[in-house]
């Protein structure tokens, strides 16, 4: 272990609370016009958002292009920059589907790399798209054993070998200021946290106002370590987005009847005291002192707009103590004051 972390105490000193998750701008799902996307990220830096995270899979690389465009001649100490490492993005001209690997791009294809030698070429083609030179955070994505199922020790095993210690060389030479993992699986950050000098985890999913209990030991042994976490997904995938009623997504995929009942408990008790489940959704995880930022998925101006007031909102302690009582909120969270 370290004994200083100066890269990363410095990356976590002006991290914006709120992040500019720039997934949906890479085409998620569905197409993006190039003018929306700007649009989202100009609001967002107007407004006062100066964290973006991003991914070379993220539209195969078109969202990071889209957010190099809106950063470029912009100070480079005036945001905050992530993204990622574990997969790299190859032509594919039989890659013809409306929806690719998620991503309404065609001709293209991801594919997951973990060697040394293909986080240096990701790393290479990152900064090549974002227009910069160096990056704040650096993640390895996707690894777990969801994701990868019987090949998850061998993973595990090339990640500890040659990934990290590629990333690692990175933080090193100045070209990154922290690094960590990028998963949505609480069970491969205690894994690997141990095994490992991380900086940050981004968790996506795992600790929000829906769920917390999986996610409140990898919390506690984070803030032991000093490694911070950022949130990611405190929507549930859409789950809690909206203000008006629950989604039909969850993990995305259909949202099964009882995560749908406890979605609704929550509605039904946010509307009972004033509050959008959105606000409650997107500050609740903030609490937690182990917890830097929480990025949520933006793409278009008015989601921005959206996530400014939700982020502003005022809530009073009344809400937090009912869904304490109404078994949302595990005993163990901490939940914001005033």
């Amino acid at each position: 272990m370290r004994a200083t972390r100066e890269s990363s105490v410095a990356v976590f000193a002006h991290i914006s609370a709120v992040g500019f998750g720039a997934a949906p701008i890479g085409n998620l799902y569905a197409e993006v016009a190039e003018d929306e996307a700007q649009a989202a990220l100009a609001r967002a830096l107007d407004s006062g958002i100066r964290y973006f995270d991003t991914a070379p899979f993220y539209g195969h690389g078109l969202s990071e292009e889209r957010l190099g465009r809106a950063l470029s001649g912009l100070s480079r100490n005036t945001f905050t920059l992530s993204t990622k490492v574990g997969r790299l993005i190859e032509a594919d001209a039989a890659k013809q589907a409306a929806v690719n690997d998620g991503f309404a791009v065609a001709g293209s294809r991801a594919v997951f790399d973990y060697s040394g030698d293909g986080v240096q070429r990701s790393f290479a083609s990152s900064l090549a798209r974002l227009g910069v030179d160096r990056v704040d955070l650096l993640l390895l994505h996707d690894v777990g054993a969801r994701t990868h199922g019987a090949r998850h020790a061998s993973v595990v095993r090339q990640a500890l070998d040659e990934a990290l210690p590629a990333m690692a060389a990175l933080r090193d030479a100045g070209a990154v200021g922290a690094i960590g993992l990028g998963v949505n699986e609480v069970e491969v950050c205690l894994e690997l946290m141990p095994r490992f000098d991380l900086d940050c985890i981004m968790l996506a999913g795992r600790y929000t106002l829906l769920e917390q209990r999986e996610a409140l030991p990898l919390l506690h042994e984070a803030q032991r370590r000093g490694i911070r976490i950022i949130v990611a997904g405190p929507y549930n995938s859409g789950l809690l987005g909206d203000a008006r009623a629950p989604g039909l997504t969850y993990n995305y995929a259909p949202v099964e009847p009882d995560t749908l009942a406890r979605a609704q408990e929550i509605y039904r008790i946010c509307a009972d005291e004033g509050v959008d489940v959105g606000a409650a959704a997107l500050q609740f995880p903030l609490a937690h002192p182990a917890v830097a930022s929480v990025v949520a998925g933006l793409r278009s101006a008015e989601e921005v707009v959206s996530a400014v007031t939700r982020r502003d909102a005022l809530i009073s302690a009344r809400l937090w103590q009912r869904l304490r009582a109404a078994e949302i909120v595990d005993p163990a969270a901490r939940v914001p004051t005033a």
